[in-house]
């Protein structure tokens, strides 16, 4: 009887927390699915309500015009690929920084180590709008103005970034490390060929958020970038929906397709995203 009651007690939590876990996902994916529809309206299906959900023909004018823009200009696919690139290598230097940040925290002994994490997280309780003005200053005297080092170089190194490693990495079993050393590896060698191998969940997060975050950057390349071929997509999106007379399916079908290769980076890198619990053995069981 006790165990009857047990059960249904489980059962019940389950469905609980499968119809919260529902109302989530719904939550998250209505405006995707709403933004998806849209690229495919005219703009007075898209002011009607209530909503219509499925399209009555499939408009793909939406997409030219996002691609052609309202001025004609054709600098979408430029403002993606300097979205990319900056996104890219932001990634690339975070993690190589980071990783190795968090790694000489974690299995060095040294005298004010403690100290040093310290100081590295305590600047993730300062907001980025209180630096925002002496770090465009130093960008200005540097000569950064409107270049990819102004959206680049300020970002490689992240405070989450280093703590997300270090935490990862003092679980890092040290056997692997003597044995590597007993082997006659160098540490760097051992960082390369041995800790980055085996650390590849903590990467996948670390290069996921990394790249989202620079991917929808907004505010900084805003005060930063003037060239139009210069700009990220974000800049494209906002000028494209500054104009006069806003077209809203094509301001849609341009959001859309910024959004997709979030989506496949995601969908990349979901495995590691998500289940990092084989951490030693590469993912596999």
């Amino acid at each position: 009887m006790p165990k009857q009651k047990k059960y249904i007690f489980s059962s019940i939590t389950d469905i609980l927390i499968w119809i919260l876990l529902i109302v989530f996902a719904i939550m998250v994916l209505v405006p995707l699915v709403f933004m998806f529809t849209a690229s495919f309206m005219p703009a007075n299906d898209i002011m009607t309500i209530p909503f219509p959900w499925i399209p009555k023909t499939f408009y793909i004018e939406n997409y030219k015009q996002a691609f052609r823009g309202n001025d004609g200009s054709y600098i979408f696919l430029r403002n993606i690929l300097n979205s990319f690139i900056v996104a890219a290598l932001t990634t690339i230097g975070t993690i190589f920084l980071c990783s190795i940040t968090g790694y000489g925290l974690a299995k060095f002994e040294y005298k004010g180590r403690n100290f040093i994490l310290i100081m590295i997280l305590s600047t993730m309780m300062i907001p980025f709008e209180a630096i925002m003005v002496p770090l465009y200053l130093t960008i200005t005297n540097l000569g950064w103005q409107d270049t990819y080092a102004a959206l680049i170089i300020p970002f490689l190194m992240s405070a989450f970034g280093v703590f997300l490693m270090r935490q990862f990495l003092i679980t890092f079993p040290d056997e692997l490390l003597d044995a590597a050393r007993i082997d006659g590896a160098s540490e760097i060698g051992i960082f390369f060929k041995v800790v980055l191998p085996n650390s590849i969940p903590p990467l996948a997060t670390l290069a996921v958020l990394t790249f989202r975050y620079q991917w929808d950057s907004l505010l900084w390349p805003l005060l930063v970038i003037q060239t139009p071929k210069k700009k990220t997509i974000p800049l494209y999106i906002v000028h494209f929906a500054e104009e006069k007379f806003t077209n809203e399916g094509a301001l849609m079908a341009a959001a859309a397709i910024a959004s997709i290769p979030m989506i496949i980076l995601f969908l990349m890198l979901t495995k590691y995203f998500i289940g990092g619990s084989n951490v030693y053995t590469g993912g596999k069981e």
